[in-house]
């Protein structure tokens, strides 16, 4: 029984450790660390639709759609791999799951937690 409490003693703590080192890179991150790593000259990424990307759009970003075919492939095109990404969709869903597919790509990747719908409220520029 003391083995079992010291494994998972050991194992919560490694987990901890790694979690603690790089918690921005769990779960979507509030813009003030989104902007921190733009900063840095993280690339920024909207996975939005051509039309949402027309009413409005982050500066910088590239558009690479990621309910469309072949979204890894045109992003491997779009990103430089050896560069942070930054992606945000309309409010998180989207840009869930293209961080998903990006983190298995090799990516290192920062989800805009709130999407382009949170920028707006905290009364960030949005281009037309």
């Amino acid at each position: 029984m003391k083995f079992l409490t010291l494994t998972t003693a050991i194992l919560y703590s490694i987990v901890s450790i790694s979690a603690a080192e790089e918690p921005e890179l769990v779960a979507p991150v509030k813009i003030e660390m989104a902007e921190k790593q733009l900063a840095k000259g993280a690339q920024l990424l909207d996975v939005r639709s051509k039309e949402e990307w027309d009413e409005g759009h982050l500066k910088g970003a590239i558009l690479v759609t990621v309910t469309e075919d072949g979204f890894i492939d045109k992003a491997k095109v779009a990103l430089d791999p050896k560069k942070a990404v930054v992606v945000y969709c309309r409010s998180g869903g989207r840009s869930a799951k293209a961080t998903k597919q990006l983190r298995a790509a090799g990516f290192t990747v920062y989800d805009l937690a709130g999407g382009i719908t949170a920028w707006k409220a905290a009364g960030k520029e949005v281009l037309k």
